[in-house]
C-alpha cells in the first residue's frame, strides 16, 4: 500500500466533524484509503452499488442508529441521493446524544451533483477532502519515471507490466 498524503487530513477532519466526504476521480484509491482508516477504529462499510447494502438503508435512521458508535463508510453515495437528507437528521440527533464527530466517511467521485446535494443538506456538518492521483510526494524517488510514464492512478502505477490491456494492432498491421 502506498501511504497517501490525504490520510492525515481525513483523520483530522473526522476528529472535528460529523461527516467527511472523500472525493476524487474514479479509481484513484478512495475505497482503499477508506478501508485503511476503517481498520483503525470500529467501523462499518456499505457499498451503495450493491443492492444488499442499499437495502440495509431502506430505513436509514433505524439502521444507522444501531451503528452510532462506529464510523460508517458510505461508498458510491450518489446511488442513494435521498440519503443526504436523512444524514442531516441523524447527525443532528447524534450531536444531541454526544456523538459529535467521526460518524460518516462519504465516498464519491468529484461531481457537481454530489457537492450540491451534500452541500445543501449537510451544510455545517461535513468537510470535503480531495483525493488526487498519486503525486511525487507519495512515491519513492526511484519511481518518479514510472509515475511520469504510467500516471498517478494506483492500478496503472502498480501494474506489473506497461500494458494492462491487450495491445491493439496499429493500422496496416495484420491482426
Amino acid at each position: 500500500m502506498i501511504p497517501r498524503t490525504a490520510r492525515p487530513k481525513i483523520e483530522a477532519a473526522l476528529a472535528r466533524q460529523a461527516a467527511v466526504a472523500l472525493i476524487g476521480p474514479r479509481q484513484v484509491g478512495k475505497t482503499t484509503l477508506a478501508h485503511e482508516i476503517a481498520g483503525t477504529r470500529p467501523s462499518i462499510y456499505l457499498d451503495l452499488e450493491a443492492t444488499a447494502d442499499r437495502n440495509k438503508l431502506s430505513d436509514p435512521v433505524l439502521f444507522l442508529d444501531r451503528h452510532a458508535d462506529k464510523l460508517v463508510i458510505l461508498d458510491e453515495i450518489h446511488r442513494v441521493p435521498a440519503l443526504f437528507e436523512a444524514l442531516r437528521g441523524i447527525i443532528d440527533a447524534g450531536r444531541r446524544a454526544g456523538h459529535r464527530t467521526g460518524r460518516f466517511l462519504i465516498l464519491g467521485s468529484a461531481t457537481i451533483d454530489l457537492l450540491r446535494q451534500s452541500g445543501e443538506s449537510l451544510a455545517g456538518r461535513i468537510t470535503y477532502v480531495d483525493l488526487a492521483p498519486l503525486t511525487v510526494d507519495e512515491v519513492d524517488a526511484g519511481d518518479l519515471q514510472r509515475l511520469w510514464l504510467r500516471g498517478g492512478f494506483p492500478d496503472s502505477f502498480l501494474s506489473e507490466n506497461v500494458w494492462s490491456s491487450p495491445r491493439r494492432p496499429t493500422s496496416g498491421t495484420a491482426a
